[in-house]
């Protein structure tokens, strides 16, 4: 079962239980996101101006070999929050911005109780 579909009309964790299946797969999501090098090339290739970065400007930005690199983008797109592009010899990648909104409306609070958790 492809990722996004798990995710999709999840309501927020704060306004019901999340089940089995989908606390898997949102587990797999946060835990792409909890490695420092793979939250850093999230950061990288979302601050782009043109909304993608070329694996070139990835692998510039890191003191890691391209294979190592290779793996977290890999993961990144496995979890759904990354796309790829071929164009000749360069790979270019996107955010899923869905994806991310996803998550941020699992993680949204409701109306109202914002200042009760503090």
């Amino acid at each position: 079962m492809e990722p996004l579909e798990l995710l999709e009309c999840c309501a927020p964790l704060a306004r019901e239980p999340i089940d089995a299946e989908r606390s898997t797969a949102v587990a797999r999501v946060f835990k792409a996101l909890g490695d420092p090098v793979r939250l850093r090339i999230m950061s990288i290739v979302a601050s782009h101006a043109d909304g993608e970065a070329c694996v070139c400007d990835l692998t510039a930005a890191f003191e890691l070999s391209q294979p190592t690199i290779s793996h977290h983008l890999k993961v990144l797109k496995e979890v759904g929050l990354l796309t790829s592009e071929r164009r000749a010899s360069w790979v270019y990648y996107r955010v899923v911005p869905e994806r991310l909104a996803e998550l941020s409306a699992l993680l949204s609070l409701p109306a109202g109780t914002a200042g009760a958790a503090a």
